[in-house]
């Protein structure tokens, strides 16, 4: 359990940084932002993946799986600077 949860971390890191670099702009986020940012977007990438039946839950590291969370990180990023937009 602990392996997984260092894994999703890792991952979370990943995507985050990803989608931070991607979408450009300032995210005064810092490092456990983007680390929360990747992970959930993990989430919302993994549920649209397996909604368009693209993706497929798995135990072990796929490509697309990575794929999947960095189009679910720049979602989320989107959505939240709509949201905060002048608020920061």
């Amino acid at each position: 359990m602990a392996t997984y949860i260092i894994y999703l971390l890792i991952i979370g890191l990943v995507a985050g940084a990803l989608a931070r670099l991607l979408l450009p702009g300032r995210d005064p986020i810092g490092l456990l932002g983007t680390v929360v940012l990747g992970v959930v977007g993990s989430f919302v990438g993994g549920f649209l993946g397996d909604e368009i039946q693209l993706h497929h839950w798995s135990h072990s590291f796929h490509t697309s799986g990575l794929l999947w969370s960095v189009l679910g990180s720049l979602i989320v990023l989107g959505v939240a600077r709509l949201t905060t937009h002048g608020r920061a």
